[in-house]
């Protein structure tokens, strides 16, 4: 190769020229760029070679200048115009004389560079370039097209990431919500630490990044993990740092679709007919409803009173939603999906539109509501002697908490014999189920709240109040059961095996109080639901159902669908196999929901411990999860929680130890106690 030939390489993909100075050795030559750096090529290395004249190192700069004042993309597109009908091909020199009407070597380079930089029009074959069809080049027009909103996309996303990083209040875009959806999802992975016993450090390797992910992770130079992608949704402040994911890894719908919200307001402004035109008018009682203060749906209230014999009847009302739906339609077939209201301490999740489940289908204090009405005369032992069932219309005298029944109970408020009635059946009641051999297991409840970000964990205490509304539910249910089997109506009937309890002598054996009970609450077997009627062992009963929450359980709907269009002589809904159908798929969403409930209540638990490290808890050793390695369950009993513990020394079931949490995790669901060990001076 001639000393001075001009020629051009590549530098980290980069275009550089350089003036062949002298061979080095065989087959490599020394070339000297435009700053008189020298670099040693092989011939294969050269991309080009501007032939026509020899230059000096030095004059790279103004042939470049030279070069630049006909790098005109646009140009080729003419060309193209030109050479597209024949198909026939180009060179750089024969493009340059196309192009520029002469092929000076700086106007040939020229040409060379826009043809092997072009990704439209033209493609390289051997020393030429032949022009591309129309339609690819439509096509490739096309993509450039899209790569560009891409890139343009992916600026924009990127601007409006430091915004929100920087705390200012962004605007997402559509396309932003995309790539937020997938971060969301693949996030959301990190439930499956708790939900599927995934490790923690493992579970990118369990669950490798979608594309659009390791995408937006890797352009944001953020680790592409779904601990990544959730501490990202957080700094973005489109998560919070508490965020459930368990509800979010689930099927459960959060929002009601905006049909579904249509509908409410109709059924709201336009209420349909009512099919019950015979209800009952049993206004005339006094109704009180007791729930918990923030309890919004109420869907249940008590009556008693004194018939002309002198005998007691009690009176179970509880709402009527079917008022306001019939089988298969939007709200039906939207409440059938979601199973059930969704309890969660950050708040409810309600199976109905809001403005329908706490409004008209609620019993609303002094306002004439719809009801189905449990009429029942009670023997002196507390079995059923007599009921009825009707349609009926109630009017709620009083909406009291279970506090407020307790105080009336305990005060004996002479104005409200009837609270005092119905705590005296209730007893009655109590005590009959457990001739019948009903099984108590008493261990402490707690509910979790959590509210602008405080934690409150409250015990539910054993009250008369909680105790007296408790057994009039399991009546109407017993009753609803009753009338079910003896007019064979197909229901949503729900059973319990007898337990094969441990024998007396193995009982005693063990620590009297928590212990024994939950060694007895293991052997519980898992309810049953069939169409046909079942004993219940816990609850003593030999046939019941759920019918107290229709506007919360999807099963007590049912149960009422069924039961009022016997009491109206009409066509059941729902045949024995249609029910069994929908009961399956019920039971599959309600088995979800449990699962969520349990799972967010047992992450803000250990979020509340976390908050009180090193506080004292007195606390009962329950059972053993793994002897041989001093793994037990212990219960904190001023929180009613039952958590796992290793202890570093030999300890008894029923023994009482003050421990101290030392860590708490609760993404990654672990809790860690110590022992507190006061030495004596």
């Amino acid at each position: 190769m001639e000393k001075g030939t001009l020629v051009e390489f590549r530098n980290q993909g980069d275009r550089r020229l350089g003036v062949v100075e002298r061979p080095d050795g065989k087959s490599r030559w020394i070339v000297l760029d435009e700053r008189g750096q020298s670099t040693s090529l092989a011939p294969r290395q050269f991309t080009y070679k501007v032939v026509g004249q020899t230059y000096n190192s030095s004059e790279i700069p103004d042939f470049l200048q030279q070069v630049e004042s006909y790098l005109d993309p646009s140009s080729l597109e003419v060309a193209w115009e030109l050479l597209v009908e024949d198909g026939a091909s180009a060179t750089p020199k024969e493009m340059a004389n196309l192009l520029f009407s002469q092929a000076e070597p700086s106007q040939v380079y020229a040409a060379h560079c826009l043809l092997s930089d072009d990704k439209i029009y033209f493609k390289q074959k051997g020393d030429g370039y032949e022009p591309r069809s129309a339609s690819a080049v439509a096509e490739r027009k096309h993509q450039l097209e899209v790569e560009a909103l891409k890139a343009r996309g992916q600026k924009e996303f990127l601007q409006r990431v430091q915004q929100a990083l920087a705390g200012e209040a962004v605007e997402w875009q559509k396309h932003d919500r995309h790539r937020l959806e997938a971060l969301e999802k693949y996030g959301a992975l990190l439930a499956d630490v708790t939900r599927g016993g995934v490790k923690y450090d493992s579970l990118a390797q369990a669950y490798p990044p979608p594309a659009q992910v390791l995408e937006t992770m890797t352009m944001l130079e953020r680790t592409a993990t779904p601990q990544g992608a959730f501490g990202l949704l957080v700094d973005l402040g489109w998560w919070s740092a508490n965020e459930n994911l368990f509800l979010r890894r689930s099927s459960i719908p959060v929002q009601f679709p905006n049909k579904v919200l249509d509908v409410a307001h109709e059924r709201l402004k336009s209420p349909p007919p009512d099919p019950d035109q015979n209800r009952l008018d049993l206004t005339h009682l006094k109704v009180y409803t007791v729930d918990d203060e923030t309890t919004t749906e109420i869907d249940d209230g008590l009556s008693w009173e004194m018939l002309p014999n002198n005998r007691e009847r009690l009176w179970v009302h509880i709402a009527d939603p079917t008022r306001w739906l019939v089988p298969e339609d939007e709200l039906d077939l939207d409440a059938r999906k979601r199973g059930s209201t969704v309890y969660l301490p950050t708040g409810m999740i309600p199976m109905f539109p809001e403005i329908l489940a706490t409004g008209p289908m609620s019993l609303v204090q002094g306002e004439i509501c719809c009801a189905l009405s449990f009429g029942i005369i009670l023997d002196e032992t507390g079995g059923v002697e007599d009921y009825s069932i009707h349609a009926s219309l109630i009017k709620p005298t009083y909406r009291l908490t279970y506090e407020d029944v307790d105080d009336i109970l305990e005060s004996g408020v002479r104005e409200e014999p009837e609270i005092a009635a119905l705590g005296k059946w209730a007893k009655k009641r109590k005590s009959w189920r457990f001739q019948q051999g009903a099984i108590s297991i008493n261990m402490p409840e707690a509910t979790i709240k959590v509210k602008d970000d405080e934690v409150n964990i409250d015990l539910l205490d054993d009250s008369r109040s909680r105790e007296l509304v408790a057994e009039m539910m399991i009546l109407a249910g017993e009753v609803a059961a009753l009338y079910g089997k003896t007019h064979n109506i197909p229901l949503p009937f729900r059973g319990q095996p007898q337990p094969e309890l441990p024998p007396e002598e193995e009982l005693l054996l063990l620590p009297a109080g928590f212990v024994r009970s939950c060694a007895m609450r293991r052997c519980m077997p898992k309810s049953e639901m069939s169409i046909s009627p079942l004993r219940h062992a816990g609850l003593g009963l030999e046939t019941y159902t759920q019918a107290t929450s229709p506007i919360r359980r999807y099963s007590d709907l049912l149960t009422h669908f069924q039961i009022k269009a016997h009491l109206r002589g009409d066509v059941l809904p729902f045949s024995a196999e249609e029910l069994k159908e929908v009961m399956m798929t019920v039971t599959s969403i309600t088995q979800e929901v449990v699962m969520v409930e349990r799972q967010t209540n047992r992450y803000w638990a250990l979020e509340y411990l976390r908050r009180h490290l090193d506080k004292a808890w007195d606390t009962t050793v329950l059972m053993w999860l793994r002897e041989d390695s001093n793994l037990a369950l212990i219960l904190l009993e001023d929180l009613g929680l039952q958590l796992p513990m290793f202890f570093k020394r030999a300890v008894d079931l029923g023994e009482e130890i003050l421990v101290k949490v030392i860590h708490a995790d609760p993404q990654k669901d672990v809790i860690q106690f110590q022992e507190i060990v006061y030495q004596e001076a």
